[in-house]
């Protein structure tokens, strides 16, 4: 199974170099199911993984000055102090069991599969959609009330299931901040990257961390995203998004099922 998982490592990479996003969604399944990880475990790792790739894609993005510094540090700071704080206490005070029905009990491990098979879903939506062009505000004029607010949310949603959060950041930069697409991308992958890694520094005392494992998987998601990014000039990325959106949303359905009638 570790073999099959380094290879979902490299697919995982492969996704996002091609399509801009997408393919960190994957990375909790992959940890959980193939490699055999605790969930708490996997969205800790996750959160490294996605903050490290991140950090790599966001190179040519800036070199283009397609990266909003202002908006970052504006979005990025709520996000990065609420993923902090979920890492730090918020998941370590779930409960084993959070609560009981009946003769079914909901675990910490089903209750967070669950919350990362609804945001899967929710993703996956967006994905499967024909492509509508978000119309931005005035250029960089920042609605800091809702920037805040969409910030915290979104550092909460990446604590819990360790997940990028792009397709909910990218939508919320051009909205409020009034950034073209292409600079709201690239703006997201600096707020993404630095959310995930200090999220990730609220495990290491939590956590005994398998550094040896976890730099070997995010190496390989690296060299995918490289070959993606390469690739993206030859292959259609939009048809890709739609296929890979029906996987999405049918692994999230797996995740539910699994979780919930097959546990």
């Amino acid at each position: 199974m570790d073999i099959l998982g380094y290879i979902a490592a490299l697919i995982i990479g492969l996704t996002l170099g091609l399509m801009g996003g997408g393919g960190s969604i994957l990375t909790v399944p992959v940890l959980v199911y193939l490699i055999g990880l605790n969930p708490v475990i996997a969205t800790a790792y996750s959160l490294f993984i996605v903050g490290a790739s991140s950090l790599v894609g966001v190179v040519s993005y800036y070199r283009q000055n397609l990266v909003s510094i202002k908006t970052a540090i504006t979005f990025g700071l709520p996000s990065v102090v609420m993923v902090y704080l979920t890492r730090k206490f918020i998941i370590p005070a779930i409960p084993e069991n959070v609560f009981s029905i009946a003769d079914f009990t909901m675990t910490k491990h089903v209750f967070l599969m669950v919350i990362f098979a609804i945001l899967m879903v929710v993703a996956s939506l967006g994905m499967i959609r024909e492509k509508r062009e978000i119309k931005a505000g005035n250029a960089e004029e920042l609605a800091y009330g809702k920037i805040l607010l969409e910030g915290t949310v979104v550092g909460l949603l990446t604590g819990l299931v360790g997940a990028g959060g792009g397709f909910l950041i990218v939508p919320a930069l051009v909205l409020f901040s009034g950034l073209p697409m292409k600079k709201a991308v690239g703006t997201s992958l600096i707020i993404i990257s630095a959310k995930s890694l200090i999220g990730f520094t609220g495990d290491i005392s939590n956590y005994e961390i398998d550094w040896q494992f976890l730099l070997i998987f995010t190496g390989l998601s690296v060299v995918g995203i490289l070959l993606g990014t390469r690739l993206a000039k030859y292959v259609p990325g939009e048809k890709l998004k739609k296929s890979f959106g029906w996987f999405v949303l049918v692994m999230g359905i797996f995740i539910f099922i699994k979780e919930l009638l097959l546990h």
